[in-house]
């Protein structure tokens, strides 16, 4: 979506490195290859049709016969060591893509639109009863999908944020890009509206007034 609202491919992975994934979403296309892409997508828009971006982009690059990294050509293109380079004939493929719309992203909000919409999907999961706290979905975007340590897991980072702040911005973008992509979910949207306090604080608040009710006894 956001290459096709205008923002460069390659700015995008490295904003995405810069944050601290070991790869950006273009290179990992690339590296498991785009019919594992597209299977993912087609799930997606069956199951989740309402929320669920349908890009023209990789429909595209195939038939430019890109494939990714095990046919030397995708998002990058590679030498006989498999080394990623740029691509510059890739600017006529996405402009294909991008004649679908005249809206553009603001670079300083790539990172951010990345990642709001997967806390948004964390909320659901959360409120779905999958996972029964927010900490399990930390080590499981960590360990399972390389999400920077250091920053806690994508609950511990959210929460540093705000459920309110992200919130607004995933409202705002639904509103420009017309579409469920970025629409909060009630789960988000409930803890913006109340004010919440993030989960992290409010445990520690609890754990507090534990630790001093056991001191009086």
């Amino acid at each position: 979506m956001l290459v096709e609202r205008g923002a460069d491919l390659y700015q995008i992975n490295r904003a995405v490195t810069k944050f601290g994934m070991p790869m950006g979403p273009f290179r990992l296309c690339d590296l498991v290859g785009f019919g594992v892409a597209i299977v993912t997508g087609t799930q997606f828009i069956e199951n989740f049709p309402e929320r669920t971006y349908k890009s023209m982009l990789i429909p595209i690059m195939q038939e430019d016969k890109r494939a990714g990294e095990a046919t030397r050509k995708g998002f990058y293109v590679y030498n006989d060591k498999r080394m990623a380079s740029p691509d510059p004939e890739i600017k006529k493929i996405v402009q294909k893509a991008r004649e679908i719309s005249c809206v553009n992203v603001d670079p300083k909000d790539i990172v951010e639109m990345v990642f709001f919409p997967m806390v948004n999907d964390a909320c659901r999961v959360l409120a779905e009863g999958i996972a029964v706290k927010a900490s399990d979905l930390d080590i499981a975007a960590v360990m399972g999908m390389g999400f920077p340590p250091y920053r806690g897991g994508i609950m511990f980072w959210a929460d540093s944020l705000g459920s309110k702040y992200i919130c607004s911005k995933l409202e705002e973008w639904s509103n420009v890009y017309d579409g469920g992509f970025f629409k909060p979910c009630a789960y988000l949207a409930e803890r913006a509206t109340k004010g919440a306090l993030p989960v992290r604080i409010l445990k520690l608040i609890w754990s507090t007034l534990v630790e001093r009710a056991k001191s009086r006894l």
